[in-house]
Formats: structure tokens, C-alpha cells, sequence
């Protein structure tokens, strides 16, 4: 697959509304694919009588002021509690895997970037077998995933799920560790190489030790200054008694410049082009110093200006195989609360390469161009075949619902199919010869006669099924892959 080349113009400038650039159905849906899952058609009919500054400054607020889930029964059971550990467990995190399901298909935004910092702050669900530590990592994502990214990564280290995961509760005074030392700067803050030496990585590992309070599975861990090395160390060039908060502070401090270009470059390549407009990155990674760390104003910037809303970075992006499953219930406005479903999610997407809370190593997923070779294509395909005929069993009429909705005119089959397609896809398809075939594919073995005579419309009998064969062959064109 060649590289996507990015061809953008805009700048960080405000998005206006112009005869070049419409605020229109295309533009309304890219927003809601990049800063969600898609949205319904009513949804689409509502954004655009809005103001698109205003609808960004409300899709962000509603993230910011969404209540958490509530905590389920088990959040903090510790191993003694269990009659059988092995046997109770799984139960527990299907519950909370499919809990998170819906949970990215209602509430859009901030799970969108609970998602990203699950990818960023990663830790694997194996390594620590535990329920409580799982959901304790999870609430940390969504409480801290629009709010002070310095407060976010301390808050994310000493974590159950992180401290086991990277060994902080292995790194004492006595036998300092320095995985989550090395993590800290070439992931999680500064970028690999990028204004740090090995030894800068010895003395922060230093600096870390204590937490270690480490009594039982699933009991809590704790900071225990007896592990602590109160000693002098030398990080950046600055010597002191460092410790967890103070390490920060200076990490922060001396290197303003590194972390805000890394992180604002990560957000750029999974929300905006896999091929990254240094220029705009310079200057979200100043809003970001200027606002001191702050995620928010960083987001709203992005969300806002010219350049997310041009068209060279629409359908750049590849989805994942969660974006793909969700998004195609999401935006269709079809049912998404039965286990069976939600489960179902969760294992397809697996299967694909996105085992949730178990991404494939310590840098995550790679994501875009990874999620698609000669083997998970024909997966994504059938993955979705499986979500569009479970979903013509249970409820066909949802898909007579849908054309109703998107349809120009009742009683036209063409401008159906194609109102369809458009509907499905990003910027939908560049030749007359694919709409040709999406428009035969819709009309299926349905004689001629009946369109011509005005016999057809979408009240007809087999309407649904039409559909599903219809989005079954979207599903496979190439522009389906991308948001």
C-alpha cells in the first residue's frame, strides 16, 4: 500500500464556512468519525444547523462533563475476597470489555480518546490478571483524557495495571528498574532519543523507586519509603533528591518543548493524517506549552481550524478493526445494547488484531497502514458480513429505516443506492462506474419492470434485503477502510 501523501493547506486558523468549503454533510460526518465512532442521520441533520465552532465547543463539553460509569460490584475486590479467582475472573472482564463497547458507541468523543490513551499509556491485561487493577487503569483513561496531561501521567505510573506491567513494584532502592524509567521518556513523554541519555533513564529509575507495597494479587499497591532512594541524583543536568512528584515536575520543566511536540504529533497522526504537517504541530505543541499541558484547548484548536476540514484529510485514515465494527452499528443508528452483540465486538476485533486491554506490546498498536494486509482484509470483510446479516436476522427493518431516511426520493432506486453509498463513505467514489455497479448490486434480481412502471418503492417487501446486500458490497470497496 503506497503512502497517502498529505496535501493539506489550511492552517490552524479558524474553520469559516465557505463556497470552497461548505459546511455540509461530507464535513459534518468527518468531525464525527474523527472525534467519534460516526453519527446517525438525525444527528448529521441537527450538526449542520449549528455553527461548526459551536458543535466542536459542545461535542468537547459533553465529554468533559460526561459522568463515569458506575463502578461494577467487583472494582475493588482483592484475590481473597474471590470464592474461585480463576473461574470468577473472566466473567469480570467480558463485563467490563462489552461495558466499554457501548460505552464507545454512545459516548462518542471521550471514549474516542480514552481509546488513543489506552493506545499511548499501554499496559496488557495479561501481565497483571486482575479485574480491579483493569478497571482502576480504565477510570484513569476516561477521568484524565481532556484534562492536565502532566497530572495524567503521574497519575497513570503508579497505577496497579503500570507498576506491575513495566515493574515499577520490582524497582527499590536496593535493585533499581528501569523499564518504566525508559518507557516514561520514549513513549510516554519525550519520544524515542529525544533529549535524554541511559544515564538520565538510571537516575529517574532512582528517583521512582517506592512504590513496592505490593502485598497480594489484587490488593492495593502502595507507596513504601523503605524501597524509597532518598539519595541525590542528577537528571537533565539537575541534581536533587528527586522523588515520584518532583521527578516530574522537572521532567516537565526542562523538557516543555520535547513533550508537547511528541505528544501533539501522536494526536495529529491518529486524528487528522497518518503523514504529519510539521507546521501544524509546531503550533498546537505551543498551545499546548502555553496552556500548560492543558488537553483541551490543544483539542478544540485542532478540531476547529482549517486544516482538519480541508479535504486532502478526509479518508486518510485507516480504521481500526474497533473504529470498523463500531462505527457501522454507530452511524447507522442500528441496535448496539444486546451482549451478544457487544461481544461479539470484542472477539471479531481481536481476531483482527485489537484485543482490547491487550494491545501487542509496550508501543501499542501501530495502527493505520498495520491494520490492513492480504490476511485481515478478507477478515474485516467477513467480520462485517457477520454484523450485517446478525443485523438483517434480528431487525432487517433497520435497514428499510435507514434508506428511508437517507433517500431523496422513495420511489429511485438510483438515487437511493447512491444517497447510500455517499452515506457510507468519506468522499464517496470517484467513478460513475462504481456507482453503476453499487446501483446494480441495490436492485439485486428485482425485474427491470418494476422500476421502470413505478412498481418499486421503499415499501416494497424486499427492501431490507436490498439494503444489506447493498452496504454488504460498500463494505468491500476500498474507500469503506478509511475515515
Amino acid at each position: 500500500m503506497s503512502t497517502i501523501v498529505n496535501c493539506a493547506v489550511g492552517t490552524l486558523t479558524a474553520y469559516l464556512p465557505n463556497t470552497s468549503k461548505p459546511w455540509n454533510r461530507r464535513r459534518v460526518q468527518h468531525l464525527y468519525r474523527r472525534m467519534g465512532f460516526g453519527a446517525t442521520p438525525a444527528e448529521i441533520t441537527a450538526a449542520l444547523k449549528r455553527n461548526p465552532n459551536e458543535l466542536v465547543d459542545a461535542l468537547i463539553t459533553e465529554a468533559l462533563n460526561m459522568p463515569l460509569p458506575p463502578a461494577p460490584a467487583w472494582a475493588n475486590l482483592e484475590h481473597k475476597d474471590y470464592k474461585n479467582f480463576d473461574q470468577e475472573i473472566g466473567p469480570q472482564y467480558i463485563e467490563w470489555t462489552t461495558r466499554w463497547m457501548r460505552d464507545m458507541y454512545k459516548n462518542g468523543f471521550r471514549e474516542k480518546l480514552a481509546l488513543f490513551w489506552h493506545n499511548h499509556f499501554v499496559t496488557q491485561g495479561e501481565t497483571y490478571v486482575c479485574p480491579s487493577y483493569l478497571y482502576a487503569y480504565h477510570k484513569i483513561l476516561q477521568q484524565n483524557c481532556l484534562g492536565d496531561f502532566k497530572a495524567f501521567v503521574k497519575a497513570i505510573g503508579t497505577t496497579p495495571a503500570m507498576l506491575i506491567y513495566l515493574n515499577g513494584v520490582q524497582n527499590t532502592r536496593f535493585s533499581p528498574n528501569e523499564n518504566y524509567a525508559r518507557e516514561l521518556y520514549e513513549l510516554f513523554t519525550l519520544g524515542r532519543d529525544n533529549g535524554y541519555t541511559q544515564q538520565d533513564i538510571v537516575e529517574t529509575a532512582r528517583a521512582l523507586t517506592g512504590w513496592n507495597g505490593f502485598t497480594a494479587i489484587c490488593a492495593p499497591i502502595g507507596f513504601n519509603p523503605i524501597f524509597f532512594d532518598p539519595g541525590n541524583k542528577t537528571i537533565f543536568g539537575k541534581t536533587a533528591a528527586y522523588n515520584y512528584d518532583t521527578l516530574h515536575d522537572l521532567l516537565f520543566q526542562e523538557r516543555a518543548e520535547q513533550i508537547s511536540t511528541h505528544i501533539c504529533r501522536k494526536i495529529y497522526r491518529h486524528f487528522v493524517h497518518p503523514e504529519v504537517d510539521e507546521n501544524i504541530v509546531q503550533g498546537l505543541a505551543k498551545t499546548f506549552r502555553d496552556n500548560k499541558f492543558q488537553l483541551v484547548p490543544v483539542f478544540r484548536q485542532l478540531f476547529k481550524s482549517e486544516h482538519f476540514f480541508d479535504d486532502e484529510v478526509m479518508g486518510t485514515l485507516i480504521k481500526s478493526p474497533l473504529d470498523l465494527m463500531i462505527s457501522f452499528f454507530r452511524q447507522g443508528g442500528f441496535a448496539f445494547e444486546q451482549q451478544e452483540t457487544t461481544l461479539g465486538v470484542v472477539y471479531l476485533a481481536g481476531e483482527l488484531g485489537q484485543q482490547i486491554f491487550q494491545p501487542v506490546d509496550v508501543a501499542g498498536w501501530p495502527g493505520n497502514r498495520n491494520w490492513v494486509n492480504s490476511a485481515t482484509l478478507t477478515g474485516r470483510w467477513a467480520s462485517l458480513d457477520l454484523g450485517i446479516y446478525g443485523l438483517y436476522t434480528a431487525e432487517p427493518e433497520s435497514y428499510r429505516a435507514l434508506a428511508k431516511v437517507l433517500s431523496p426520493k422513495y420511489d429511485d432506486p438510483v438515487l437511493t443506492a447512491r444517497a447510500i453509498v455517499d452515506f457510507w463513505l468519506p468522499k464517496g467514489l470517484y467513478r460513475d462506474a462504481d456507482y453503476a455497479q453499487a446501483v446494480k448490486t441495490f436492485k439485486w434480481e428485482v425485474p427491470e419492470t418494476y422500476y421502470t412502471s413505478g412498481s418499486w418503492n421503499l415499501e416494497w417487501e424486499y427492501v431490507p434485503a436490498q439494503v444489506a446486500l447493498l452496504i454488504q458490497y460498500i463494505a468491500r470497496l476500498p474507500e469503506f477502510q478509511l475515515t
